[in-house]
């Protein structure tokens, strides 16, 4: 496996961007290009969870699946700069593609929580000139080919996760026209890719309609969606097992599987 963490810089900060590249093997196939998954912890963008970064990682990479985690800004740091280490990273991974086994269309962004708010709001907002005119982007170097949200924080409506978007947009926090800019199913247009999407019903930090209006917002675009909503867990589930939850309490084991349905996805890419 290739292992390394590379700087990112964007918005005027300088982040980390860590890879977990699987090898190529001539007794397999030498010549390889693995789908890509570029990771956002969740943290209500006030901080990166661990247990929705690295272990999350290393199952996409048992996979078959390249994993790459963005430790990108949080506050004090307000919108866009998040947005643009995205930007950033996703244009990286494909200007590098060769070098690290990746299929430059297969790369798909993931996110958890207020991660899932920041690959949501890159994905409709990837081809903006907020994010074009900051590089010169001309010829779609950045651009997502997947989303991946896991409970996402999606809106910025009466459903909102309040403390994430006032961590995203500071004292501009009542500024209608950016509370619009990052409700994400308002931005969702004919360049956003497709999505897989999960979340539990009984999620009690980010409501589930959340991920209902995400991808109503998809339909109503045509944009192909998967969408799965399971009927029990808690918010932060990640991998839902010991591995991110030390001594596992909870008996939620029907949600386990939405890493293997993503891995299948973004392999149909």
């Amino acid at each position: 496996m290739i292992f390394r963490t590379i700087p990112v810089t964007a918005g005027g900060e300088t982040v980390d961007l860590t890879l977990y590249l699987p090898d190529n093997s001539n007794e397999i196939d030498e010549n390889r290009r693995r789908p890509t998954v570029l990771i956002f912890p969740g943290g209500g963008y006030a901080f990166r969870s661990r247990r929705e970064a690295e272990p999350v990682a290393l199952k996409f990479a048992a996979a078959d699946i390249n994993a790459a985690i963005l430790e990108y800004s949080v506050a004090p740091a307000r919108f866009p700069t998040a947005l643009l280490q995205a930007a950033r990273a996703v244009a990286l991974l494909r200007e590098n593609a060769a070098a690290g086994n990746v299929d430059p269309d297969r790369i798909c962004v993931l996110g958890f929580s207020a991660g899932g708010h920041l690959a949501a709001n890159y994905g409709t907002l990837w081809n903006s000139a907020l994010v074009k005119d900051e590089f010169g982007f001309e010829n779609g170097e950045n651009r997502p080919d997947g989303m991946i949200l896991c409970y996402p924080v999606i809106t910025s409506g009466t459903l909102s996760h309040s403390g994430s978007i006032a961590n995203l947009l500071g004292d501009k926090a009542d500024d209608p026209e950016l509370r619009a800019l990052v409700s994400c199913e308002k931005q969702v247009n004919s360049d956003t890719p497709p999505a897989f999407i999960w979340h539990t019903f009984t999620d009690d930090a980010v409501p589930v309609q959340n991920s209902l209006m995400m991808a109503s917002a998809l339909a109503d675009k045509g944009i192909n969606t998967e969408l799965h909503i399971f009927p029990r867990g808690w918010h932060g589930l990640s991998l839902c097992n010991e591995t991110v939850y030390g001594t596992y309490n909870g008996d939620f084991s029907e949600v386990q599987v939405w890493i293997d349905m993503a891995a299948r996805w973004v392999k149909q890419l």
